[in-house]
């Protein structure tokens, strides 16, 4: 990879606004354990933070930082064979939505579990955002959000099937219990920014489904084009960084995070009597231990000590089972 970066200093992290770019592209890698390295000096150089997941079937993730750096970092990843005309979605965040900067190595970039889905070879066609409330609004038309059911539930699109899935990996079985109600139509399908489509337009292709399409770029990419009077969006997208989710425009949303469970909550879930900072909420109550919650309440002390101190602690968050 050809090109350097400018080290930013700490002054220029604090002056500029940060720039938040969510992107992936799919596109062989024979080596992606070669890209690690490289890309870790890249993005410490530039001030940039956040996640990148490499595999042999491309890269994905979310990453922030002056825009500068941010625009260092996308020219490095475009300087790999393949790769010159990856895509990214940017938006703004008031301060850094990521504690530090993480290169992954994965066996999927989003995982499916259905090792014979290519999306570098086909996928379903492209609706431009501009155009998809007219493909939506046909009565030829299902469509389906790929998204996780706790994604669903704080916004979608006017009349979308929700296959009220709790994993990526469940919708293939989803389909197959469910697919032949929608023989004959068009099948639309969406997610946050595009990738998860990718894939399941593949796999549909793929089982023989004959007219399948997906929103180009995402739900993130309707939101900053569509004018919130013209748009069929209701409510928010959830977003993997310390955002939560965004309205119309990309603005912030409302929600905040359960760090127990990594769900999303509303101003009234927050209200609820299940709900302790840090260590649970109404909805993951029930599904940790006693221990669990030991460990909880200790890293949530230490979190709010870092919070007194002016500092992020790396610990704020716990994976969702």
């Amino acid at each position: 990879m050809s090109g350097s970066c400018q080290k930013t200093s700490d002054d220029e992290e604090q002056r500029l606004p940060v720039c938040v770019a969510a992107l992936y592209h799919f596109a062989r890698i024979d080596a992606p354990e070669t890209l690690k390295a490289p890309l870790e000096d890249v993005c410490d150089t530039a001030g940039v933070r956040g996640t990148l997941l490499l595999a042999r079937e491309g890269i994905n993730g979310t990453i922030a930082g002056p825009q500068a750096g941010v625009e260092c970092v996308i020219a490095r990843l475009r300087a790999i064979p393949g790769f010159s005309d990856l895509e990214w979605k940017k938006s703004a965040a008031a301060s850094m939505p990521f504690h530090r900067m993480k290169v992954r190595l994965k066996a999927e970039i989003v995982t499916m579990g259905q090792p014979d889905v290519d999306p570098a070879a086909r996928v379903g066609r492209y609706v431009e955002p501009e155009n998809w409330n007219a493909v939506i609004a046909r009565d030829d038309v299902v469509v389906i959000d790929t998204r996780n059911r706790y994604e669903v539930d704080i916004g979608t699109f006017e009349g979308a099937v929700d296959p009220g899935t709790d994993s990526f990996r469940e919708f293939p079985d989803w389909w197959d219990a469910h697919g032949a109600a929608f023989a004959g139509k068009t099948v639309a399908m969406f997610c946050t920014g595009g990738i998860r489509c990718e894939k399941t337009t593949s796999w549909l292709v793929g089982q023989g489904v004959e007219d399948v399409v997906h929103l180009k770029g995402g739900i993130l990419k309707y939101l900053e084009e569509v004018p919130e009077q013209e748009s069929r969006w209701k409510g928010e997208c959830f977003v993997f960084d310390q955002r939560v989710a965004v309205g119309h425009g990309l603005a912030p949303g409302t929600h905040e995070l359960c760090h127990a469970c990594r769900r999303p909550l509303s101003r009234q879930a927050l209200l609820s009597d299940h709900y302790e900072r840090g260590v649970s909420c109404a909805v993951c109550i029930g599904e940790f231990t006693d221990e669990d919650r030991r460990r909880f309440r200790d890293r949530q002390k230490q979190v709010v000590l870092a919070e007194k101190r002016g500092e992020a602690h790396f610990g704020s968050g716990s994976k969702k089972r």
